[in-house]
């Protein structure tokens, strides 16, 4: 057996995608410290910096037929881990600024039980449309405004360009608007008639 500590990052990978799984195990004991410690300098959560790097790794094995490097494998690996952390500190900021929305336009309120009858029939209605969504639709859908993944990460999830993500979103979010103009004008309808 060959002694793969002495192979270049380059061969390693080459191997890697011809399916070798001792080559990717030694390319992940070189990197995964250093992109760690990148991660978590960064991001300063040790949980988050190591998933991150778990699923940069699963990814390129995953995805090991696809990709192509242009530069250098290390390059590769860092600007990837980079590129994780910034789509993770974006979501951190969309959830921080859902939650002081959410506080800032509902604590004021009052919270009388009509209120949130109309807060939650406003939430199924948005729901029922999602589940009236095309699977694949829908489930792009749900990455994107649940998970709160990136059209990137969508695309390499699924195998599909990231033109493909943002077709299907903008098919969803077109359908989702149509319906909730409708659900809105049937509101005001209701509210004038009654």
């Amino acid at each position: 057996m060959k002694d793969l500590t002495k192979f270049s990052d380059e061969e390693l990978f080459h191997a890697c995608v011809d399916g070798s799984e001792l080559s990717f195990e030694e390319l992940y004991n070189r990197y995964w410290y250093k992109l760690y410690a990148e991660a978590l300098r960064r991001l300063r959560k040790a949980e988050l910096a190591e998933e991150i790097v778990q699923d940069l790794f699963t990814s390129i094995w995953l995805n090991r037929k696809r990709i192509q490097i242009h530069s250098s494998v290390a390059a590769y690996l860092f600007t990837s881990v980079r590129y994780l952390v910034i789509s993770a500190i974006q979501k951190e900021i969309v959830r921080k600024n859902y939650k002081e929305f959410y506080k800032g336009n509902f604590r004021d309120y009052d919270n009388s039980t009509e209120t949130r009858l109309a807060f939650n029939e406003l939430q199924n209605q948005i729901e029922n449309h999602v589940r009236l969504l095309p699977d694949r639709c829908r489930y792009i859908y749900e990455l994107s405004r649940k998970e709160f993944k990136s059209n990137k990460e969508i695309a390499d999830l699924l195998g599909i360009s990231e033109k493909t993500v943002e077709n299907q979103l903008t098919k969803a979010l077109s359908r989702l608007k149509v319906a909730m103009k409708l659900y809105s004008f049937h509101l005001l309808l209701l509210y004038y008639l009654c």
